[in-house]
């Protein structure tokens, strides 16, 4: 799976993650992806899961957390798009997700494993998708995407937030 979604396949706003993947196989993209994520978060103290950079900020086990809802809803949105159901899908108030559980709370390592688990388990799926599933297109968040674009959003949307870890949060 090498070809690059094109302009037309999703929403300008997603530019920022597709524009950061790099070139090569996506499926390959988002293994070595997950597999730095992990290293990452477990590099996490338990105690740091807490700490934000800056008034209004995310704490670190939110941004981790978040990683992971979008990490889920992404898949979802393949899963549903690649399938044939046109049925629109909702979007989602990130900030409203956060707040609506207690991420410091749960533990950073609790957080890694589950995403460890989501990206295998979304990894499987993307694997097997033919090039016609991918070419399909559904509507999430009122805006039109295919298949391919939201691998490619998948693997984008980690790629953002593990700099904003690394730059922000100096992990």
């Amino acid at each position: 799976m090498r070809k690059r979604p094109e302009p037309s396949e999703y929403n300008s706003f997603y530019s920022t993650y597709v524009d950061c993947v790099p070139d090569g196989d996506i499926i390959d993209v988002l293994v070595s992806g997950g597999e730095r994520a992990v290293r990452l978060f477990n590099s996490i103290s338990e105690d740091r899961g807490s700490y934000v950079y800056a008034e209004g900020k995310w704490a670190i086990a939110e941004v981790m957390g978040h990683v992971v809802d979008t990490e889920r809803l992404f898949g979802y949105r393949v899963l549903s798009i690649a399938r044939g159901d046109s049925t629109p899908l909702p979007g989602m108030e990130q900030d409203d997700w956060v707040s609506g559980t207690d991420f410091v709370a749960r533990g950073v390592l609790s957080i890694a494993k589950e995403f460890q688990a989501l990206r295998a388990a979304n990894i499987a799926l993307f694997s097997s998708l033919t090039e016609e599933e991918l070419s399909r297109t559904g509507v999430a968040s009122g805006l039109n995407f295919t298949v391919r674009s939201l691998l490619y959003i998948t693997a984008g949307h980690l790629i953002h937030h593990l700099r904003v870890l690394k730059e922000k949060y100096q992990i």
